[in-house]
């Protein structure tokens, strides 16, 4: 210990510790800190209902007791008002025919009344839910039968009804189907044979067609039109030109399927050919059979 207080400043020093800590354990002793407790807690309030109904802006203040004999149903409610609106009405036929009242009516023949207005009542809604039910089964059935005509004007299906509902084919404003029953079932147009084609009708140099396909006949006319195609090397037609000399008819039907059938038809390709090579297709329109 002296060598820790060995001079004048420590031991000054030592002393102001001690009576600033002295002083401090007396403030806490007389003064103390204040604790503030914390608030009583009293639950959360839950209301659990105190009656077979409710509702309204209004809270009771008084718990209804659900058990006792003054409970009053909806239904009861509904009754009451019933009976009163039926009382009213009766006492409205009374003041308009007073000389119609019955003197003698009981409350057996009130009674009487009301069921008979229920049952009324409930004979209404019978008849008016199978009205409901046969009128969905009507529509239900009308529905059906559009949606049969409608498919067998789809698929070209014969209608037994007076109304005809498939269309005819053909070219013209005239009804019917356009055809001829010795003609051929497969033939895309409605006149004449069409193309003859044959090995002499394809002009290409060495070079031979892989398709024949064959014009279509639209219209009533006849003759021969020549067709000059231009081939490319993997034998595809790039220009087809209709009516060049040769030609015997140069009716705009007859060139329109000629030129037609000529771009659809494939030749044959050639590595050797020039990038454009022109030859010709000759398409013969006969209206024999």
């Amino acid at each position: 210990m002296s060598s820790i207080l060995n001079s004048t400043h420590k031991r000054k020093s030592a002393a102001i510790t001690i009576v600033i800590m002295s002083l401090l354990l007396v403030g806490f002793f007389f003064i103390g800190l204040k604790y503030l407790d914390p608030p009583e807690e009293y639950g959360i309030a839950v209301n659990f209902g105190t009656s077979n109904f409710g509702k309204g802006e209004i809270q009771p203040t008084e718990p209804f007791n659900s058990n006792s004999e003054d409970v009053v149903t909806n239904e009861e409610i509904v009754e009451e008002q019933e009976e009163i609106i039926e009382q009213a009405e009766d006492i409205k036929e009374a003041v308009a025919k007073p000389e119609e009242v019955i003197t003698q009516e009981s409350e057996e023949a009130i009674a009487i009344k009301k069921k008979q207005k229920k049952a009324k009542r409930k004979a209404d809604e019978e008849a008016r839910i199978e009205k409901e039910r046969l009128d969905a089964i009507a529509k239900k059935k009308a529905d059906e039968e559009a949606k049969k005509k409608k498919l067998d004007a789809l698929i070209g299906g014969i209608n037994n009804s007076e109304e005809v509902a498939t269309s005819g084919q053909g070219n013209d404003n005239a009804k019917g189907d356009k055809g001829k029953i010795t003609g051929d079932p497969n033939a895309n147009g409605y006149y004449g044979n069409g193309g003859a084609g044959g090995g002499g009708d394809y002009n290409l140099g060495n070079r031979k067609p892989l398709n024949k396909p064959k014009p279509a006949y639209i219209c009533n006319e006849e003759g021969l039109v020549v067709v000059r195609v231009e081939v490319n090397v993997s034998g595809k037609v790039i220009k087809a030109t209709p009516g060049v000399k040769g030609s015997t008819n140069t009716a705009e039907c007859l060139m329109s399927q000629a030129k037609e059938a000529a771009l659809k038809t494939k030749w044959q390709s050639d590595t050797n050919a020039p990038s454009k090579q022109v030859g010709t297709i000759k398409y013969r329109f006969s209206l024999s059979q």
